[in-house]
């Protein structure tokens, strides 16, 4: 009789699609955003925002882009002058944040956050805040804690819907 040793099976390779790139959001991209965000609109995670407001705040944008050339992901980052218990610092929010559902969970949400904390750093931001209506495991991955909206800029603090029972989250930079 003979016996056979097994022979241990090739790995598993897990085949991850192409990384995206990250680039300044553009006006041209506004349809693409809009578009980007409905799924996140429909589900109550993102407010609505028209396609000429995206237009008009291109800039504040942070896009990945993938090798088709589509948007894959975007986050904005609005920059707020300083208030009185800021002592000089101006704070940035963070903003429509969102990752198409089929580049979910490789990577494009931490890539974009990453870049969003370098441009924070790079315009000497005291502090980052956003809210957000889901788990918010990413952004405390990234030092992000749970805060009082009394501590976010004021003006973004009085135009969050109380109905969306979102959590204020932030970091310093």
């Amino acid at each position: 009789m003979t016996t056979a040793t097994p022979t241990p099976a090739p790995p598993v390779r897990v085949l991850r699609a192409p990384a995206s790139s990250v680039r300044f959001g553009r006006a041209e991209d506004a349809a693409e955003l809009a578009e980007l965000s409905r799924p996140f609109v429909r589900s109550g995670a993102l407010r609505e925002r028209p396609v000429p407001l995206y237009a008009a705040r291109a800039a504040d944008f942070l896009v990945a882009v993938g090798p088709g050339g589509r948007l894959e992901g975007c986050v904005g980052l609005r920059v707020y002058p300083a208030g009185p218990a800021e002592a000089g610092a101006p704070a940035g929010v963070l903003y429509n944040f969102c990752v198409a559902g089929h580049r979910q969970g490789c990577g494009v949400g931490a890539v974009l956050l990453r870049s969003a904390l370098t441009r924070a750093r790079t315009r000497s931001l005291g502090a980052l805040f956003t809210a957000t209506t889901g788990g918010g495991r990413l952004f405390q991955r990234y030092g992000f804690t749970s805060t009082a909206a009394c501590l976010a800029p004021r003006a973004w603090a009085e135009s969050l819907d109380p109905g969306r029972d979102a959590r204020i989250l932030a970091r310093t930079v």
